[in-house]
């Protein structure tokens, strides 16, 4: 998920932490770097933020509106189906693995397995982020459900966790193995897995 530049000294700051931490992960990220990458001074830093800590909430909070208006603003929102929404979803993710691996992995998987148990606020900003994007994909998910799998015993909700937790994982795979090849499979079985979910001959049978 790759966010939208913006051009204000704040926001290239929070740009350039995105990406630095993405890269190195947080506890190897300094203020230096992330001055350097956002090509500002130390003061022009501590004029926005009081420490690294500060910015990286900010960044997280950054992060979880941009990429919820990147996922709004998609083609495969205006499908007039549930189902075909999904779909277009899981092709959509696929479109955004390209560049280097900081530049399609997730600042907030990234971000939280290092701070789950350190820094609360920026866990819970995280946890606030994926949890947003689960909600999204659970209205779909819910909608289709009641199309084609109404009598089922899942909850969309939880096929929005296992949704999430899939691409996460895979990121991580993709991290180990320096390819996003493992990505684009699993969002193939992902593809597979939702078309067994919800049967489209249901609907047209009834």
């Amino acid at each position: 998920m790759l966010p939208a530049r913006e051009t204000s000294s704040k926001a290239r700051l929070m740009d350039a932490a995105t990406q630095v931490i993405r890269t190195k992960g947080y506890s190897a990220t300094t203020v230096e770097e992330i001055c350097h990458a956002a090509t500002l001074t130390k003061g022009s830093f501590f004029h926005h933020f009081k420490s690294k800590d500060d910015l990286a909430l900010a960044t997280v909070l950054h992060w979880n509106a941009s990429t919820e208006q990147l996922f709004a603003d998609a083609d495969y929102r205006k499908a007039r189906d549930p189902l075909d929404r999904l779909l277009g979803y899981v092709e959509f993710r696929g479109q955004l693995l390209s560049g280097e691996l900081c530049d399609y992995t997730c600042l907030l998987g990234t971000l939280v397995q290092e701070v789950y148990d350190t820094h609360p606020k920026l866990r819970a900003a995280c946890d606030q982020g994926l949890c947003s994007h689960i909600a999204e994909l659970t209205r779909d998910l819910q909608a289709a459900k009641a199309l084609y799998a109404p009598s089922a015993s899942w909850s969309a909700e939880s096929v929005g966790v296992f949704i999430q937790s899939l691409l996460q994982g895979s990121f991580i795979f993709a991290k180990a193995k320096q390819t996003p090849e493992v990505v684009r499979a699993n969002l193939q079985h992902l593809r597979r897995y939702l078309s067994l979910l919800f049967p489209r001959r249901t609907r047209a049978a009834s």
